[in-house]
C-alpha cells in the first residue's frame, strides 16, 4: 500500500509517499510545497492544489492521509489552514481516493508511541522509522509521520 500524507500549511504544505513492503516501511518521496510572503493567497491554493495533482498523477498513491487540525494560534489562522484543506481535499477527491484524516495526537502516538511528544521526538522516530540519511525539516515529517500512521492503522486489527 502506498500512501501520500499531507500536512497542510499556508505558507509550507509538506508532503511525504510511504509505501508498506511486508514490515518494511519505504520513503518512496517526500517535500514542500512553500510560497513567498508576499505571494497573495488565491495564488497559493492554485499552486497547492496544482501540486497536489501532480504528486498524485507522478506517484499513483492507493490512499491519502491529512492531519486534522487540532487547534490553531488564531481563528484567523484556523481559516487559512482551514482554506488549504479545502484545495487539498478538492485535488484529492477529483483523483478519486480514499481521504484518511488523524489528529496530531494519534500520529503522534502512532509513530513515536506518546501522543504528547515532541516535534523533534517524531522528525527523528520517522528518520529511524523510514531510515533517511537526515532528518527532515519538520512539515515534511509531519507529511511523512501522517502517511506511517496511516499504514500502521491499516495494520490494527478491526473489532468485529
Amino acid at each position: 500500500m502506498r500512501i501520500l500524507g499531507i500536512d497542510p500549511g499556508s505558507y509550507t504544505t509538506g508532503y511525504g509517499i510511504v509505501e508498506n513492503q511486508g514490515d518494511h516501511l519505504i520513503h518512496v518521496a517526500s517535500g514542500s510545497i512553500s510560497f513567498s510572503l508576499k505571494e497573495p493567497l488565491p495564488s497559493r491554493l492554485k499552486k497547492i492544489y496544482d501540486s497536489v495533482e501532480e504528486i498524485i498523477e507522478q506517484f499513483s498513491p492507493d490512499a491519502v492521509a491529512i492531519e486534522h487540525p487540532f487547534y490553531a494560534k488564531s481563528v484567523k489562522s484556523l481559516l487559512r489552514l482551514g482554506e488549504v484543506r479545502g484545495v487539498v481535499l478538492l485535488a484529492v477527491s477529483n483523483a478519486e481516493l480514499v481521504v484518511q484524516e488523524y489528529s496530531p495526537l494519534s500520529i503522534k502516538k502512532s509513530v513515536v508511541g506518546f501522543g504528547m511528544a515532541t516535534k523533534n521526538q517524531v522528525q527523528h522516530m520517522v528518520k529511524s522509522l523510514l531510515s533517511l540519511n537526515k532528518v527532515a525539516e519538520h512539515n515534511v515529517s509531519d507529511a511523512l509521520a501522517v502517511a506511517i500512521c496511516s499504514i500502521h492503522s491499516s495494520k490494527e486489527p478491526k473489532e468485529g
